[in-house]
């Protein structure tokens, strides 16, 4: 379906905001997630808005006229959570990245949706702050992605996620409304908390135009390392107990040795072909009480090699071999390709079954499927990878990665911990919420965008009307 979109050159836009050239569209039907798989539908316009005036306008206009409008920004989702569905209208919020207010006396910062996480650190640094719950993505996604996925990282089993560290929100419902949550203060119990509805909810509410976000002291002692075992069940059964007895452990992520090979190739590092939990501790004093607390429950689970440093260098090597995980996964093999990112969270006392059933489904199915994630959380993060071109693999592959999401809602979890449902997940909405939960997040979504113009065709398990979502009064 296409759009008339000329209305834009009718808008008090600059003309470098509004393009209808088929490269920026084109470039705009795609995120990180759905380059691996499908390309979505291109855009019939791309807008770069330099304001909230700017987004203001081009919502108001676009809702009066039923053109749907898809907010969009790095393009490192791995959902579609930014992926047009209808064509319409891209709105690209990447110029929106400045620093609007910094109060380091209060911890807090005020920043544009299309900032860089990295940068926000970077502009922090020099007073000895940081944000805490920045994802693994952080160096090249934005701020205003991040608040539309609920995204967390490595670090949230200490500091929690995103919805943690958002304060306030500046946005613009779709008829062009501009609207505040939220405050300055730590904490309020005034009214409805808009911040935390619209958090997470993948630009279908509204577009955030400016984030309050809170900051923490960076701690003076940092330690990590990693510990090596002889199976992936005593591996994770040594994260579930160390976070169950509480060690104040600041990231714990578990990395199979599949996943480990993969990084050596993509790396040129020299990982253990094992599994392997990876370690960072952070405090002001008393930091050697939680190593060793930690060492004696993994010793409980037979670790093999417990390896701890401080040199810098040697930490980043480390880290990187985590953080780039997905794309050295992505390039294993020239021959195979990872059908879905993987992205299960459960009860911490869930997770070594769930790390068990994925590995075991994963024999059943004779196929490769590499794991590794936030442990410490009960995030596991999984690829299954398959020949594109053998339908029987990739159906296979298919069953394979639906039955973990599925046992992983039958263990009281989610079936995604932090890339949000966006396109990719639409059809577990309603096996983990229930009928009734679903139903009252469609009549959120119809109170504040009664035309379907922010994001049509995302979150919800269907839609009827070429996308448009089923409005509540459907069943009357």
């Amino acid at each position: 379906m296409t759009h008339d979109c000329s209305f834009l050159e009718d808008l008090d836009l600059g003309d470098d905001q509004v393009s209808f050239a088929e490269g920026r569209r084109d470039a705009h039907a795609a995120d990180w997630g759905a380059e691996q798989q499908d390309r979505g539908v291109v855009p019939d316009a791309v807008v770069y808005p330099e304001s909230t005036a700017d987004v203001a306008a081009v919502l108001a206009a676009a809702t009066d006229r039923e053109v749907p409008v898809t907010p969009y920004a790095a393009g490192t989702g791995l959902e579609g959570n930014a992926v047009p569905a209808h064509g319409g209208i891209s709105l690209d919020l990447t110029r929106m990245d400045e620093v609007v207010d910094y109060r380091p006396e209060d911890f807090q910062i005020d920043v544009g949706p299309g900032i860089i996480g990295a940068d926000v650190e970077e502009y922090v640094a020099e007073d000895g702050l940081f944000f805490p719950p920045l994802p693994s993505s952080g160096d090249i996604s934005t701020i205003g992605g991040m608040i539309a996925t609920d995204a967390s990282g490595m670090k949230t089993v200490r500091y929690g996620e995103i919805a943690d560290w958002v304060l306030g929100l500046e946005a613009v419902l779709a008829d062009g409304t501009v609207i505040e949550t939220g405050s300055r203060a730590i904490k309020t119990s005034s009214g409805y908390n808009l911040t935390d509805l619209l958090v997470g909810s993948e630009g279908t509410l509204a577009v955030v135009t400016r984030a309050t976000l809170q900051l923490a002291g960076r701690p003076q002692q940092i330690r990590g390392g990693r510990a090596i075992f002889e199976t992936l069940d005593d591996a994770a059964e040594a994260v579930f107990d160390a976070v169950r007895t509480d060690v104040d452990v600041a990231r714990i992520e578990l990395v199979d040795g599949v996943s480990a090979r993969m990084a050596n190739a993509y790396l040129g590092t020299d990982l253990p072909d094992a599994p392997m939990v990876f370690l960072e501790f952070h405090a002001n004093h008393g930091i050697e009480e939680e190593i060793d607390l930690c060492r004696a429950i993994f010793e409980d689970h037979d670790v093999a090699r417990f390896e701890l440093s401080d040199d810098d260098a040697e930490m980043e090597s480390l880290w990187r071999a985590r953080r780039e995980l997905a794309y050295a996964v992505a390039s294993y093999d020239p021959d195979l390709e990872p059908l879905h990112p993987g992205d299960v969270t459960v009860p911490i006392s869930a997770y070594p079954e769930i790390v068990h059933e994925t590995k075991r489904l994963a024999e059943v199915y004779d196929l490769l499927a590499p794991c590794f994630g936030h442990a410490g959380d009960g995030n596991l993060h999984y690829s299954v990878l398959v020949d594109p071109d053998d339908e029987a693999m990739v159906d296979r592959g298919e069953r394979l990665y639906r039955e973990i999401v599925e046992r992983a809602i039958d263990l009281g979890g989610t079936a995604t911990g932090e890339h949000g449902i966006g396109h990719g997940k639409r059809e577990y909405l309603e096996a983990e919420h229930g009928t009734g939960a679903v139903e009252t997040m469609r009549r959120l979504k119809h109170a504040l965008d009664p035309t379907d113009t922010l994001n049509p065709e995302k979150i919800f398990p269907e839609t009827i009307d070429g996308g448009r979502i089923r409005r509540p009064e459907a069943d009357e």
